[in-house]
Parts: C-alpha cells; structure tokens; sequence
C-alpha cells in the first residue's frame, strides 16, 4: 500500500506544471453575484471544494480561485481521474493537488457545473467586450471637461477673496450705530462721526479704495458680511407701500451696515483677477453699478428660508422685512427681493459658484460708465467659462441641469432690484433729515449718477 501511494505522489508531482490558475480563467469563469441576503460581506468566505479563502461565486459555487481554475480545466480536457484510495480523500488546502479524482468529486458535490464554463470563442468575446467598455470609458473620462490648473487658481483666488472678506460670525455688527425697532417716537441714535473721504474718481490713486475712506471699521477684525442689508418677509403693518419717512428708526443701522458691505465688496473686487488691470476710472464705473447687486448675491449666505430673515448672528442682528421698511424701503423692493433671495438659495450653489457669480456679477461690460468694455467682457468672459466648466466637472446632477443658465437669470433680477433700489434710495436721500443719517460712502456709491 505504501509502494502504491508512493508512486501515486510521484505522478502527482509530474502533473503539477498544472497552474490553479491561468490568464484565461479570468475572462473563462461565470462568477455570478453574491446574494447579500445569503451571506454576511463581514464574514469570511470558505471554499466548498479545500477551505481555502473563496473569492465568490465560480460555475455555480463558492470557491477559491485554485478549485474554479481545476474545475475549468478538468471539465474542458474531459478529463478522467481514478482515485487511488478509497474514493473519499479530505481535500484541503494542502493536499487538494494530492488526489484529482476527489477534488472534482467535491467540486461537483458543492455544486459547480459545467454548464457555466465558457468556450474559448465566449471567453474571446468576453474579453474583446471587456476590452471595449474599458476603452470607452476611457474615451469618456477624455471627453469629460476638466478645470485647468489656471482655472483653479482663480477659483482659488476668489474663495480667498471672499472669506478675507465676508465674517460669518458678524463680530463687526456691534460697531454699528445699533438698531432701533421701538415705536415710531423712538428716533434712531446719533450719528457716528463722519470719515474722511477720498473722491472715487480720483485720478492719481495708485491703490483705489485703499483710503481711509474705506477704512471706516478696523481691519484687524476680519472683514464680514453684509448680508443683513437686505431683510425677511413678514406680515407687519409697518411694510406697507407707503412708507412714513417720519420715523425710520432703523436707518442709522442700516446706512452703517450697507457702508460696511460696500467696503467689503470692493475688497473683494480688487482681489478678481485682472479687475486691477482696468482704468481706476472703469474699476469705479464697475463698483458703483454693482455694489448694491453683490451685497444682494452675498446676502443670501446669511439668508435663511425657514423665518425668511436674515440673520446674522444674535437677535439684535436678525432682519425682517419689517427692518427694512423702518429704513426707508417699500415692498415694491422687498417683495421681489425675497423672491429674489429664496430663489437663489434653493440653487444650493457651491462656494465656489458662488464667488464665481459675484466676479461675473461685478465685471459686467454694460455697466454706465464703463470706457474699456472688451476689456471687461473678456474678464467676464474668462470667468463665465470657469463657471461653466466648474459645473460640468463638480456639480452632480440633478442639481446642475440648467445650473448655468439659472445663474445668470439671477443676474437679470438682479438688475431690476438695482433699478428699483436707486429709485427708492433718492427718494429717500432727497430729505436731509433722512440722507444725514447715511455715510458718505453710501453717499458717494448711491448719491451720484454716473452718465
């Protein structure tokens, strides 16, 4: 018996060239999927066949890839094996090469079938198939837009730009004349001392805006938002049509806080790539059309759709439309401008479209007043290009169908608020009692028409 067995494994070892597995198996096996009601991913697989680690299902089984490359093979060369024992050999890991006649036993008792095993023209198919979906999705991946490094630098730039500039914490708002929101007798707090102003059209300026003029609130604190200039819907008999300018209590507040903005809108305009490059005359041309639209576009970061308020940060500083109305600002602006501002929240842009349409909202070639308009149109141009390819590439669907387009139809509105803001902004600095209350940079942006 032992002679016997002896010559047994002296076949076995002039047999074993044959590899478990081979390049063809990997295109040959059917491995269908594992049911994960059947079992748990966390627990490990076993092989039917040896008890080595399975890698899945393979001709109907779980098994290792060692048991699917000798069922493979055996079932393909029909091959006949004869036990040289008792018929019934513990196949393991081990010694699973020792006795090809069981091993197949077991391979068949656990279930494999040759059914599954495909003939060499299915595996070519296979493989040319496998071969195919892989070229196109490289051909996909190709066609697919990407944001250049160029691109993303100025993406980049604009997101630094923007939070060097905008203080979601507000910290700032207590350096305002405070808000008043008592009973009409209530008159609004003195007014703060006036700044020194530098003319916006001055023509020596090397650093525009870089004056004390702008300088109203200390830059050691970061410079923060606006977004509280604009206010909340809510049904108040003081947001009627007709506003009583005899008492606006809250437009010493407002006045600070839209000078506030104003500033922080210009440090971010200086910071656009190329808005330095324009004539100081079109950079002013630019920032006194715009600014009123990016303290609406940034405004909406404190905006919140459950109250309809803005709010930033403590009660005090929690605006409703109600706030507005006690500035000077009928419901012919804060209606649409809560439409406005519900409308763009539910966009849910990214910071970075976000900053992207501010640039492009800033660097529009239409603005009165602007000498260098293809300068500025191939800015905006450049930017709008960025936008577009920044949602192709970043923003998943469902959100980014007619992202773009929707973008720039914020633009459009908020132009009309522009128009309707200015009309009620001299209406409301023709009475002296009232325009002495804004600041002179309020004055200079809002107060002079540019032809």
């Amino acid at each position: 018996m032992s002679r016997l067995q002896s010559s047994w494994e002296m076949h076995q070892q002039s047999v074993a060239y044959l590899p478990d597995t081979d390049m063809e198996t990997m295109a040959a096996s059917t491995s269908l999927p594992d049911p994960a009601s059947e079992f748990d991913r966390n627990m490990p697989r076993i092989c039917g066949v040896c008890g080595d680690r399975a890698t899945g299902f393979h001709f109907n089984a779980m098994t290792c890839e060692g048991c699917k490359g000798f069922f493979r093979r055996s079932m393909k060369r029909k091959a006949m094996f004869t036990c040289p024992f008792n018929g019934d050999c513990k196949i393991t890991k081990d010694n699973r090469r020792h006795c090809q006649a069981c091993r197949l036993k077991r391979c068949v008792d656990i279930g494999m079938m040759k059914e599954f095993i495909l003939t060499d023209e299915e595996v070519q198919r296979k493989r040319e198939m496998i071969l195919k979906r892989k070229e196109e999705e490289a051909l996909r991946e190709s066609l697919k837009p990407k944001l250049s490094e160029e691109q993303q630098k100025v993406i980049d730039i604009l997101l630094e730009a923007h939070r060097k500039t905008y203080d979601p914490t507000y910290a700032d708002f207590t350096k305002f004349r405070p808000p008043v929101r008592s009973n009409p007798s209530n008159r609004g707090a003195a007014r703060s001392p006036s700044i020194l102003t530098q003319d916006l059209s001055s023509e020596d300026s090397t650093d525009l805006f870089g004056s004390d003029a702008f300088s109203t609130f200390p830059e050691s604190v970061e410079p923060q938002m606006f977004s509280n200039l604009v206010l909340s819907e809510e049904n108040d008999e003081s947001s009627s049509m007709n506003i009583d300018f005899s008492h606006l209590s809250m437009l010493p507040h407002l006045a600070d806080l839209v000078s506030y903005s104003i500033q922080k809108v210009i440090g971010f305009a200086k910071m656009i790539p190329g808005f330095r490059n324009l004539a100081a005359e079109d950079q002013i041309a630019l920032l006194k059309s715009s600014a009123i639209e990016v303290i609406m576009l940034r405004s909406n970061q404190s905006f919140t759709l459950e109250d309809m308020t803005w709010t930033c940060g403590s009660n005090d500083f929690k605006y409703r439309i109600s706030d507005v109305t006690q500035a000077g600002h009928s419901m012919d602006l804060l209606e649409p401008l809560v439409k406005f501002q519900v409308g763009l929240k539910k966009l849910n842009l990214h910071e970075e479209e976000h900053v992207l349409l501010m640039a492009i909202c800033i660097l529009s070639p239409d603005r009165p007043g602007v000498q260098d308009t293809s300068l500025v149109e191939s800015l905006q141009d450049r930017l709008s290009e960025i936008l577009q390819t920044y949602i192709r590439c970043r923003h998943p669907p469902p959100g980014s169908r007619l992202l773009y387009a929707k973008m720039i139809q914020k633009l459009a509105d908020l132009r009309s608020l522009n128009e309707e803001h200015s009309k009620q902004y001299r209406c409301l600095s023709f009475q002296p009692e009232h325009s002495m209350q804004l600041t002179p940079l309020v004055l200079e942006v809002f107060g002079n028409e540019i032809s």
